[in-house]
C-alpha cells in the first residue's frame, strides 16, 4: 500500500439520538406557535424574529455535527489531514519534522476529555470523531498530535514504508 487515505464522520448512536431530540424539539415549538398561537419561553406567537432566530439555530446545530469530517491521508511527503469544518485547508506534516510517527491505542475521555479538535496538557493536541486508535506524531520541536484513526493496520504499513526512512 502507497497512500492511505481515511475520511472520518460523528456516526454514533448518542450523536444521532442528540438530533434527534433538536428535532422533536423544532416540532413542539412550531407546533405551540403555529398551531396553538402560544409561547414558548420568551418568544411568543406573535414573534416572527424571535421564532425565525430559534429557527434558524435549531436547524444550524443539527446540520454542525453532519458536518464535521476528520480527512487524513498518509504518503511519501507525509501526513495530510484536514478537520472540518475547523480547518478549511488541508495541513501537510513532513516527515523530516517528525521524531516518531506510529499507530496507537489510547483513552479518548482519559487522555483527552472526549473526542473532537482536542487539547491536553503533556499528551498534546487530538482530533478524533471516534474509537480509540490513532495515529501519534511526535515533532522534533517536542509537541504531539494524535490523528483519529478506524483504519489502524493500513495506517501502520503506509507509515512503516516511508516513516523508516527518515527515522535511521
Amino acid at each position: 500500500m502507497r497512500v492511505f487515505n481515511e475520511t472520518q464522520r460523528f456516526t454514533q448512536w448518542w450523536v444521532h439520538l442528540m438530533n434527534l431530540s433538536l428535532l422533536v424539539l423544532l416540532i413542539y415549538l412550531v407546533y405551540n406557535w403555529y398551531i396553538l398561537k402560544e409561547a414558548v419561553g420568551n418568544v411568543s406567537a406573535q414573534d416572527s424574529t424571535g421564532q425565525l432566530v430559534v429557527i434558524i439555530v435549531l436547524l444550524l446545530s443539527m446540520a454542525l455535527i453532519y458536518m464535521f469530517r476528520l480527512i487524513t491521508t498518509i504518503d511519501e511527503i507525509g501526513i495530510h489531514y484536514q478537520f472540518l469544518p475547523i480547518n478549511m485547508s488541508k495541513k501537510t506534516i513532513r516527515w523530516s519534522t517528525l521524531k516518531n510517527c506510529y499507530v496507537r491505542t489510547y483513552n479518548p475521555i482519559k487522555e483527552y476529555g472526549g473526542w473532537g479538535y482536542r487539547m491536553s496538557f503533556g499528551k498534546g493536541r487530538a482530533l478524533n470523531v471516534k474509537g480509540n486508535k490513532g495515529i501519534q506524531l511526535e515533532f522534533d520541536n517536542g509537541k504531539k498530535l494524535l490523528i483519529g484513526t478506524q483504519k489502524e493496520e493500513d495506517a501502520q504499513k503506509v507509515i512503516e514504508r516511508y516513516f523508516k526512512t527518515y527515522d535511521e
